[in-house]
Order: C-alpha cells, then sequence, then structure tokens
C-alpha cells in the first residue's frame, strides 16, 4: 500500500460517515485533528493513532451497526471487511474505556474475547484524550466539558450516562497524563 494507513482510514471513515452522518463526521475529523497534535509525542506509532482516531466511531454507520454497539460493530467491520492491522482494531474496540460500556450492554466478554486491550497505555490514554477533547461538531473542548455535554445529550440515568459516570475519573486521568506528557515536551 502506498499511502499512509491514515490516508486509508481516512477515506473508509469518510465513506462510512460523511453521507449518513455528517455531525458524526465532523467529531472523527475533529478527533483526528487532535491526534495530529500528538505526532511528536507518539513519534512511530503518530500514524497508528491517527488512523484509529478518524476510524473510533464508524461503527455508527447505519449499515454496520449489528449490536448497536459502535466500538464491537466498528472493530469487527475492520477486521472482517478490510483485514485492517491487528493493532488499529484493537484501538477502535476499545476507545474511550469502551469495556464499561460494554459491561453495561453485556457484552464486555465479547469485546474482551475478540479485540484484547492493547498493552501500549500510552495509545490508548492518546486516544482517549482526542475523542474526550473534541465536541460532536469536531471543535476542541474540555475534557470536563465533554464529559457534561455527553450527560445531557443521553440523560444521567440512560446506559450511556451510568458508563459515563462510571468512566469518567479514568477518562480525566488518561486525559491528564497526555496533558501532561505535552507539558513535559520541549519547546
Amino acid at each position: 500500500m502506498d499511502r499512509s494507513m491514515a490516508q486509508w482510514a481516512c477515506s473508509v471513515a469518510e465513506a462510512e460517515l460523511a453521507e449518513s452522518l455528517p455531525r458524526r463526521w465532523m467529531h472523527s475529523r475533529g478527533v483526528a485533528r487532535r491526534a495530529a497534535e500528538l505526532t511528536e509525542l507518539l513519534g512511530s506509532d503518530a500514524d497508528l493513532l491517527a488512523s484509529a482516531a478518524v476510524l473510533h466511531d464508524v461503527g455508527y454507520a447505519p449499515r454496520l451497526a449489528v449490536t448497536g454497539f459502535h466500538p464491537l460493530d466498528g472493530a469487527r467491520f475492520l477486521r472482517d471487511d478490510h483485514a485492517a492491522d491487528e493493532r488499529l482494531v484493537r484501538l477502535v474496540a476499545n476507545h474511550s474505556l469502551a469495556l464499561l460500556e460494554a459491561e453495561e450492554r453485556g457484552l464486555r466478554g465479547d469485546l474482551q474475547t475478540e479485540f484484547p486491550l492493547l498493552d501500549d497505555h500510552r495509545l490508548v490514554d492518546a486516544l482517549v484524550y482526542c475523542d474526550m477533547t473534541t465536541t460532536p461538531d469536531g471543535n476542541g473542548t474540555s475534557a470536563e466539558d465533554r464529559l457534561e455535554e455527553i450527560m445531557v445529550r443521553y440523560g444521567a440515568d440512560s446506559l450511556v450516562g451510568r458508563f459515563i459516570r462510571r468512566a469518567s475519573p479514568d477518562i480525566l486521568a488518561a486525559v491528564g497524563r497526555v496533558e501532561a506528557a505535552l507539558g513535559a515536551q520541549p519547546r
């Protein structure tokens, strides 16, 4: 393949999201822009992060929504239809503490068995940072404001609301670790 993985990922995400879910596509592009800000921090893994960032919500595409749990649906699509890089698929499957939401949905065993969480916490944290500091319209925001927006949009007593409440401390910790690493970079 001549092009980078991120170029391929962008074309796949655009094909699945741009027309059917334009706001989700705007968010995915914003998450990818955030990933570009971490290039120096991630070095050789920057292309992998950029790919996961633009594809993290591909499972929302109506034609891919088999289980209704977008991390699992997206990862299965990338694995089965595209034979995508295993690390990429596992990042998409587990983005933003998806195991906790999978548990709420009764899908934790499926997610854990098919797509184990990567051991590279730096990459996992980086994808959490990119997703949780980007609004649904693709703009930058704080993690605190993003978490509040999700709670308001879904409702505190919804499945997603329960998940976000449980995941918030870990999301904020991951974002904090990335922000600290960014702050420690030489200028």
